[in-house]
């Protein structure tokens, strides 16, 4: 447990290693709950009779035993770890100075206030524990949504087994109400799931049948069969588990250097307590008229001693962090690390991919173009067959509307799809090119005059080299695009781009839209690389991009912070960015952005109130106004309310999930 604080350990923070959880359940072992209660009831008796003057304890014998005893019920788990420390040559920590403090003031005669430090040390100490449990199990609890058992169904037969038994390719039933085991794809019809517990929506989303559903999903109102895709240790559920754990070893600025100032703080202030009583010591020995008292210069130094454990820093700084990571998961939002949420704070820059970034990524067929000696249900046969074989937003929208209007596909063969440009393939022997602009002018093929410079997105088809025709989409802005783009200017951030492979009428008429004035159109994936990089030359921008996670992986590693939209599914989403809204939401990133300066201020706040109650209470103990009582809440005391502070992060985000 004490561990947690202990600063010159260099302890990973939130996740403690195995020797660290040694060292915690040794302690929770002598003192959780039992031996605590035996001491304050000991303390409180002691008091009573001293108000009472009830003389049982006045005889000095007797005194010092009995608050010995109520010392050794909570010092002996201290004294061992102080023991094991000293053999492990890390003499500066908290179990050390609270050891030396109590022999202190055991040898100043005040016996009760060392048995009140080492109290309210295992006290403190175990509300930390316990807040540190509580932010890991709620974490836990919020993305381990696997349910411990999966119907496979073998043959006419109906097997119940853990998830982690079954194999790809293995065909599961999930009931109305049940969550569904892991990842697969819906075979038997469509169907209503609810998604909450991934994303954060409250509202449900149909799926297709021959789409993919997620592990933690739950089934709404029809009993489903799912094709397992993969295995249980590495469905996208899993991977998101062991990330958002993961998260605390991508420490935040702020964390890092806390924790390099307290190994240098508490050996500085264990020093200036020896100083306490030397200073005045060889002082008295200069001036003969300034009496040295050798016991009221130790009380003193005990004060620094206690004062000088930076537990409250240390232990409330990562789990603030963690709780913005707590909270950001509720809404369906992930941070890779403490250092992402800190990065974000400082954004200046956002850089958004239109397709299924700012747009739906749902594209509408408004009108089809057919050159001379070409039929349409020809050209529309011929570019779902080849578009049928790429997963783009554009692909699966040509494809869905020739499917319902019952053209069969050609088989295709020599398939090859080039980022950027579009998709070559063969078709009967026949050679079949289609895209944007790009890939016609890569081959020298020209086109009609018909289909160029128009506001809807265009995919040209040529037929052996020979241009057939082409196809207009159009695609819809989000919902809650406008608005998005409005809080960020709002909250601050005034440099706001598109950049997009998308021809630049498409472009500007999304950036009038959302009243964008920067704007870069008909880029390859190389080209979004080179803004960035041009971008990021200038000193002042901080960057930011927001893609769909699939095709933007460079773009996403280039940037300062790289934000993948709707995602979930997406292992390289979840490999690039370094944060991942599993949404299609686009105003998480205000609630990200949001969530990032909570937890920022909180960190501060501990920050300034740890140091501003330490810094008084020392020099109230130098000057000899302040007791061990005011120093112990000036460390357990001021560790309680940072921790509390801390946790409510957790309590504003999650209670309104």
């Amino acid at each position: 447990m004490a561990h947690t604080c202990q600063c010159s350990s260099g302890s990973s923070g939130i996740f403690c290693s195995d020797n660290e959880m040694s060292h915690k359940s040794t302690l929770l072992k002598y003192s959780e709950y039992i031996f605590p209660t035996i001491t304050a009831v000991m303390l409180i008796t002691g008091f009573i009779f001293k108000i009472f003057n009830i003389s049982f304890l006045e005889h000095p014998i007797v005194n010092f035993i009995w608050y010995l005893i109520a010392y050794l019920f909570v010092g002996i788990p201290v004294i061992k770890e102080t023991y094991k420390s000293i053999k492990e040559k890390d003499l500066f920590n908290e179990f050390t100075l609270m050891t030396l403090a109590s022999i202190g003031a055991f040898y100043i005669g005040e016996y009760a206030e060392a048995a009140a430090v080492m109290l309210f040390y295992t006290i403190g100490e175990l509300f930390q524990e316990k807040a540190v449990m509580k932010a890991q199990r709620s974490i836990k609890s919020l993305l381990d949504i696997r349910p411990d058992t999966a119907t496979l169904l073998d043959g006419d037969k109906k097997v119940n087994k853990h998830p982690k038994d079954l194999n790809v390719d293995d065909l599961i039933e999930v009931k109305p109400g049940e969550r569904i085991p892991l990842d697969g794809i819906i075979i038997n019809q469509q169907a209503l799931f609810n998604t909450s517990a991934l994303t954060g929506e409250s509202i449900p989303r149909s799926i297709n049948i021959n789409e993919e559903v997620l592990a933690g999903m739950i089934s709404f109102d029809s009993t489903v069969i799912i094709k397992v895709k993969r295995p249980y240790s590495q469905s996208a559920i899993s991977k998101i588990i062991e990330m958002v754990q993961n998260a605390s070893e991508r420490k935040a600025n702020t964390e890092l250097l806390i924790r390099k100032l307290a190994r240098i703080y508490t050996p500085v202030v264990t020093l200036l307590s020896f100083l306490v009583v030397l200073i005045p010591f060889i002082y008295s020995l200069i001036s003969p008229s300034f009496i040295f008292l050798f016991d009221e210069w130790l009380y003193r130094s005990l004060i620094f001693l206690v004062i000088s454990c930076p537990c409250a820093l240390v232990v409330s700084i990562p789990l603030g962090y963690f709780g913005g990571i707590g909270a950001a998961s509720s809404k369906g939002i992930l941070f890779k690390g403490s250092n992402y949420l800190e990065a974000l704070t400082k954004v200046n820059t956002f850089l958004f991919d239109k397709t299924g970034t700012l747009t739906d990524g749902t594209f509408s067929v408004n009108k089809i173009i057919v050159e001379k000696g070409f039929r349409e249900n020809e050209l529309l046969k011929i570019i779902a067959s080849v578009e049928s074989q790429s997963n783009h937003p554009l692909a699966r929208s040509i494809v869905e509307y020739v499917h319902k209007k019952d053209i069969s596909l050609d088989t295709v063969t020599n398939f090859k799809e080039l980022s950027g440009y579009g998709i070559e393939a063969l078709i009967n022997n026949k050679n079949i090119i289609a895209g944007n602009i790009k890939i016609m002018n890569l081959h020298d093929i020209k086109v009609s005059d018909l289909s160029i410079g128009t506001e809807e997105t265009v995919v040209y088809v040529a037929i052996d080299n020979k241009y057939a025709g082409a196809i207009l989409l159009s695609d819809m802005l989000k919902p809650d695009a406008i608005k998005t783009i409005s809080e960020l200017k709002k909250s601050g951030i005034e440099d706001i781009r598109i950049i997009s492979g998308d021809n630049r009428e498409v472009v500007e008429k999304t950036a009038k839209q959302l009243s964008i004035d920067k704007y870069y159109s008909n880029l390859f994936p190389q080209d979004k690389a080179g803004i960035f990089t041009q971008i990021k030359n200038k000193t002042n921008h901080i960057t930011a991009f927001v893609g769909d996670g699939i095709n933007d992986a460079p773009t996403l590693a280039l940037s300062d912070v790289g934000i993948a939209m709707g995602a979930l599914g997406s292992d390289i989403a979840i490999e690039t960015a370094d944060i991942v809204i599993q949404s299609d939401k686009l105003s998480s990133i205000n609630d990200a952005i949001k969530i990032a300066k909570l937890t920022k201020r909180v960190v501060y706040q501990n920050i300034a109130f740890a140091f501003g109650v330490k810094i008084l209470v020392l020099l109230l103990g130098i000057a000899g106004y302040a007791n061990l009582w005011e120093a112990v809440f000036a460390d357990v005391g001021v560790a309680l309310i940072a921790i509390l502070n801390s946790v409510r992060i957790q309590w504003t985000y999650m209670k309104n999930k």
